[in-house]
């Protein structure tokens, strides 16, 4: 499984309608991105996480999957609104040896 993690401080102008197009975009790359197992926007609730406030989690069954997402145009919409809404973005990529997707 690949995973790739964005982790997000944003600015005070990310409001209600904000988080609801985000989730919407988040349901487009479950339907449209083949080899996504799962992609969530989520708050983050961790006490150690250095003004990070939110976080993007995503699995993949390989990292060939997380390249087809990267160009998709689900991503690369969300990505475009999303921008002028981060401060602060910290990503990590990469295969967690031995977890497999669910078949």
């Amino acid at each position: 499984m690949f995973l790739h993690v964005v982790m997000l401080s944003l600015s005070a102008d990310a409001d209600a309608g904000f988080h609801e197009r985000v989730q919407g975009y988040c349901r487009r790359i479950l339907a449209e991105c083949d080899g996504v197992a799962a992609y969530a926007f989520r708050a983050n609730e961790a006490s150690r996480a250095d003004g990070l406030t939110h976080a993007v989690v995503a699995a993949f069954a390989d990292s060939a999957a997380h390249d087809r997402y990267q160009v998709s145009s689900a991503h690369q919409e969300m990505k475009a609104y999303m921008a002028g809404f981060i401060a602060r973005l910290v990503v990590f990529d990469g295969d967690i040896p031995g977890f497999k997707t669910p078949a």
